[in-house]
């Protein structure tokens, strides 16, 4: 490593290469650091190329240094807000909401089908 990073360091890289588990950032000529799969984004990210690409400069944390490995592992999730539970709640009581009108549906479906069927035999 020609400088000395921190963890906690915010920096800024250059993508360099991109595996199915994460992307390898270089943060300067002789230093790479790997941000994991499940550090690219919040939520499931199924493949990392659709969040960035090789040659992309990204904002990156130093989440930790194995000096003796020479490895870093950086996140760039750690510098994006985080999803608000309000939007979660909300959604949540939207489904909520729906299914029971989808019940209700159904209940007056189930209501009128005899009646169908009584007025389909005459």
């Amino acid at each position: 490593m020609v400088k000395k990073y921190e963890t906690g360091e915010k920096l800024t890289g250059k993508v360099t290469g991109i595996q199915p588990y994460g992307a390898f950032v270089a943060l300067d000529e002789q230093t790479q650091g790997l941000v994991h799969i499940s550090e690219i984004t919040y939520g499931f990210v199924k493949d990392i190329h659709d969040y960035i690409s090789v040659g992309d400069e990204v904002e990156v944390k130093v989440l930790e240094i194995d000096a003796e490995e020479k490895k870093i592992s950086l996140s760039i999730r750690a510098l994006q807000e985080p999803p608000t539970r309000k939007n979660e709640y909300m959604k949540k009581s939207l489904q909520a909401h729906v299914k029971e009108r989808d019940a209700e549906g159904f209940s007056s479906l189930k209501e009128k089908l005899q009646d169908w069927i009584d007025q389909s035999g005459q």
